[in-house]
């Protein structure tokens, strides 16, 4: 592609992003043209800097409006008509972060929903709202249903504390919604395993291992794994659970068994002796009674699974059962592979709250389909680059208060990102004399504020 030749600098935008930034984007390039890449840098500058997500809103920040910039449409292009894949920028984006994976890599899959207005919107609809909706209650909400693959990691220099960064996303479009459009309706689970056989065929040559709840633990998504993928998932406590079949001579002749003698259900196991076991998930110490075994589900009888109960002990919570298709797994391993899922969660919250997932308001097919996933995308790329070289710039708020925080949080590395794209930009002007350290300090100080 032509773009591959593009330099990181936007020649567009008056207002950058820290150099080290830029150099992080330089691979991207290679996905789109050189002006489309051009404005793509624009729109990125703008969605780190604004205080709403919408295309002028983006285009305001990134100071690119009046004479001698583009026009507005042509940024509205950027995302309803330029072409460009979102799937190879995602892919390309794992390719920034493959230096930090070392061994199997473990991906994350979980939808999360945008809340939306208007009718005209394409793929909107109502769907399940877990903010507002209890135990008692399922609540829903209108807008878009998006299923969401995030690699999970410990990146240098963040701690013990596991990131989930995103790089394919699919819109799901409810089944009423796709016939009225005539679209061919796929459900969630079936997005799932779409994004995980496009990355998983990309490179063949790695193991990947891929942890979701119970929505993606079923048949759908264990029979069509791609041969390099595992699965971690939850398991009901009545799951029927059933041992190898044994092959013996029969007088009367048949097919052989495809399942074995039937084993306790998890309910039924942790009724049983179990053995006691401490983890470190969830930021706590959790005390749990524990109960495993080596079994078949009925769906898929000859792939064997770990199959892994656990009663807490601490924390007020009910019996759950997981399950991984590793069968040398231990307890311990499944139940921390599980427990770092929840940074899917921390990951849609911060996108949400922090980058404005659900502000771009596109309406049409390809805009919806391309801008909102780009939220998330630069969600990955910050924190890559404050693992890579903002984490030497970072310095802790001061808050008396919270004398517990040890580590960065995102609004704090997208701070670190503001805060240093605002000194090297002041820094170009030039200013001598006296008050230029107090001028450099004042506006980063109203930054790290405004972030």
């Amino acid at each position: 592609m032509r773009g591959c030749k593009t330099n990181a600098l936007s020649k567009e935008a008056p207002v950058s992003l820290v150099p080290s930034f830029l150099a992080l984007l330089q691979p991207l390039s290679c996905v789109m043209t050189c002006p489309t890449f051009d404005s793509f840098l624009t729109v990125l500058t703008g969605w780190a800097f604004a205080r709403r997500r919408t295309v002028t809103g983006m285009i305001l920040a990134a100071d690119a409006v009046g004479e001698g910039f583009k026009h507005h449409s042509a940024y509205h292009r950027l995302f309803a008509a330029a072409r460009w894949s979102l799937d190879e920028l995602g892919l390309a984006v794992f390719g920034r972060i493959l230096p930090l994976l070392d061994g199997v890599a473990l991906l994350a899959v979980d939808d999360t929903l945008a809340r939306k207005r208007g009718l005209k919107v394409f793929g909107v609809g109502m769907h399940h709202d877990p903010l507002l909706s209890c135990r008692r209650t399922a609540i829903t909400n209108w807008g878009h249903c998006w299923v969401v693959l995030g690699v999970l990691l410990k990146p240098p220099f963040c701690g013990e504390r596991w990131f989930c960064l995103p790089i394919l996303l699919r819109l799901y479009v409810p089944k009423k919604v796709a016939e009225k459009k005539g679209l061919a309706y796929r459900t969630k689970p079936e997005l799932a395993v779409e994004m995980l056989r496009l990355l998983c065929g990309r490179h063949e040559s790695r193991h990947f291992h891929a942890v979701g709840d119970s929505a993606y633990g079923g048949k759908s998504v264990l029979l069509n794994l791609p041969g390099n993928c595992d699965l971690t998932s939850r398991l009901k406590m009545d799951a029927r659970l059933y041992d190898a079949p044994v092959n013996r001579p029969s007088r009367k002749g048949g097919r052989p068994r495809k399942r074995g003698e039937r084993l306790p259900t998890p309910e039924a196991m942790l009724a049983g002796r179990c053995r006691h076991l401490a983890l470190d998930i969830y930021g706590r110490k959790d005390k749990s009674r524990v109960a495993e075994c080596v079994a078949r589900c009925y769906a898929d009888p000859g792939r064997p699974l770990k199959a892994v109960a656990v009663e807490p002990l601490t924390g007020g919570r009910k019996p759950q059962a997981f399950f991984s298709t590793c069968p040398d797994d231990t307890a311990e391993a499944v139940l921390t592979r599980y427990a770092a899922r929840w940074s899917m969660e921390v990951t849609n919250h911060d996108a949400k709250g922090q980058l404005g997932f659900e502000e771009p308001q596109g309406w049409t097919r390809r805009a919806v389909q391309r801008t909102a996933p780009v939220a998330m995308l630069l969600y990955s790329l910050v924190v890559l680059w404050f693992s890579g070289q903002g984490h030497r710039h970072y310095e802790a708020p001061r808050r008396p208060w919270y004398p517990g925080k040890t580590q960065a949080s995102f609004a704090d590395m997208l701070a670190t990102l503001r805060g240093r794209s605002v000194r090297a930009e002041v820094l170009s002007m030039g200013l001598h004399g006296r008050g230029s350290r107090n001028v450099v300090n004042a506006l980063l100080h109203a930054v790290k504020l405004a972030a």
